[in-house]
């Protein structure tokens, strides 16, 4: 079963048609319309005589009014808001967050319009005007949003859902009785209240793309009555500026899942203003068995740091001129053998690295991060020489910045005593293997829970034949021209700004790096072992 979205004409369909009772009903209020304004006169004072004969029930739901207020009901929603964003559903947190602030908005915003009136013989006070009941939309948002909604679209099995949508649809019933009962209310300002409800979930879920069962699609087990299981799902990032035939591409895709028993997968593009943050979330509403990613290094990382810590397979297809980290994770370059080898693959968890300094975001990056020399070469790197050529440009560019200036920096690993050196560069890998197998880190393993670092340090250009010597030799020797350290945390300190990166992405210059190793944050599809 494919899951298609509806059309935009769809969509607007759906709006108008969740605001159609609010309409009409407003409509019938303010028509004045006979057989409606009886059975509200006659509602009213049949309450208002229940309640001077029962005092104690007056009082009873004087309690039930103060338990359901609005802004209790809106504290619900946050707080489950809150929840959702700890569990990474950052697109079901801010619809909430927005379903609870409309809710909000539009009720004021009602009740400064319509101007009604209140039942003359309250049995509570009550300020503001009547219509529409404030309690009853609140309730009614809440209950929608947390008893229907959020289940259907997270694709809880029938029973759970049972169990979270009676209990919200008694507390709008409770709550929607109470105004009522306590003749704050006319029985038109409640039913109002729902429809706007209704109406403000309807536009609020189709905006945020909301759709039954979008989440989850359950495995049955085998047992069960047919006997069959549901396909797995992939979700499928890809950089289209770095995928050069993408009709082709997204063919060979679909048929490698497809032989696998995939179902379609989800196809997600990243943009110029996003490079793939909120495709990755999409895929993780998706609830993918599998994301694969297609792009460069800078959208690699971008994805596997959206994706940390959720379990989620990422399997990286390379598409882009460095290919860092699946060259780290043998990944093969051609795409049909990557392919083979990543959905025939096994599941590894790899660290990630946590990552913030002046000028930058808390990040996450799965290569390297760098300040000075190597920073400044991928600056420089001609983007038309690095479409022609690849991995090459980046000669072209260490060229140009042979005579890169060093800078004076302190390096504090961990706990220890800070140090202080001047450097050419500065790098903190989570793997260790550049382009063309030269091993910067030696050392450096995906998933041993630690930082791996390489001071660069010739004070002179006829010294860098030695430092490049030493590299390709893997020579661990320690002297003035190149050091290496371990750690979990590291901190850098540049005396002036310089150019930093991340995972072979500029990320413009600054005078600090704070770095810490997550381990085992990210879950890697990567071939099996031979």
């Amino acid at each position: 079963m494919n899951h298609h979205p509806p059309s935009p004409v769809g969509r607007a369909l759906t709006v108008v048609l969740g605001a159609l009772p609010f309409i009409v009903i407003t409509l019938l209020v303010f028509g004045h319309w006979p057989p409606l304004g009886r059975w509200d006169q006659s509602v009213a004072a049949r309450a208002a005589s229940y309640g001077v004969a029962h005092a104690g029930m007056v009082d009873f739901w004087q309690v039930i009014g103060a338990v359901t207020q609005p802004w209790v009901l809106r504290g619900v929603m946050v707080a489950v808001a809150v929840y959702l964003w700890h569990r990474r559903a950052r697109l079901l947190t801010v619809w909430l967050v927005v379903s609870a602030g409309a809710e909000l908005g539009l009720v004021q915003a009602a009740k400064h319009i319509f101007d009604r009136p209140r039942p003359d013989q309250m049995l509570a006070s009550a300020d503001s005007w009547a219509y529409v009941s404030g309690h009853a939309t609140a309730a009614f948002v809440m209950a929608g949003a947390l008893g229907v909604v959020l289940p259907s679209v997270r694709g809880w099995r029938r029973r759970f859902r049972l169990l979270v949508a009676l209990p919200t649809i008694a507390v709008v019933w409770l709550t929607s009785v109470d105004r009522v009962a306590l003749n704050v209310h006319y029985l038109s300002d409640v039913l109002g209240g729902w429809a706007l409800g209704l109406a403000i979930l309807t536009a609020t879920s189709i905006g945020f793309g909301l759709r039954p069962g979008l989440r989850r699609r359950r495995r049955r087990k085998p047992d069960e009555s047919d006997g069959t299981t549901a396909p797995p799902r992939a979700a499928v990032i890809v950089n289209p500026i770095k995928v050069g035939d993408g009709v082709a591409f997204r063919r060979k895709v679909t048929r490698a899942l497809a032989v696998r028993g995939y179902d379609d997968p989800l196809w997600l593009e990243t943009r110029v203003d996003d490079a793939g943050s909120a495709m990755a979330k999409q895929a993780i509403e998706y609830e993918s068995d599998l994301v694969l990613v297609a792009g460069g290094d800078g959208t690699v990382r971008v994805v596997c740091a959206a994706l940390a810590h959720t379990g989620i397979p990422v399997g990286v297809i390379p598409a882009g001129t460095g290919n860092l980290l699946a060259r780290n994770l043998h990944i093969p370059l051609d795409l049909d053998d990557a392919l083979e080898r990543i959905l025939e693959g096994r599941d590894r968890r790899i660290d990630l690295v946590r990552v913030h300094g002046d000028e930058l975001d808390t990040d996450r990056f799965a290569v390297m991060a760098g300040l000075g020399l190597d920073a400044a070469i991928i600056s420089d790197a001609p983007p038309h020489l690095k479409k022609q050529i690849g991995w090459t440009a980046y000669l072209v560019s260490a060229a140009k910045n042979i005579n890169h200036p060093s800078v004076r920096v302190t390096l504090t690993i961990d706990d220890a005593e800070p140090i202080e050196r001047r450097v050419r560069t500065v790098v903190i890998g989570n793997v260790g293997m550049l382009q063309a197998n030269i091993p910067l880190l030696p050392d450096a393993r995906p998933d041993d829970g630690l930082l791996d670092v390489v001071v660069i340090a010739p004070r002179r250009v006829t010294q860098w034949p030695i430092v490049v010597w030493r590299l390709m030799t893997r020579t661990n020797r320690t002297d003035m021209y190149l050091e290496r350290f371990t750690g979990r945390k590291v901190e850098i300190h540049a005396a002036v700004d310089v150019q930093r990166q991340l995972d072979g992405d500029p990320i413009g210059p600054g005078r600090s790096l704070f770095t810490e190793i997550e381990p085992g944050a990210l879950t890697a599809r990567v071939p099996k072992r031979r």
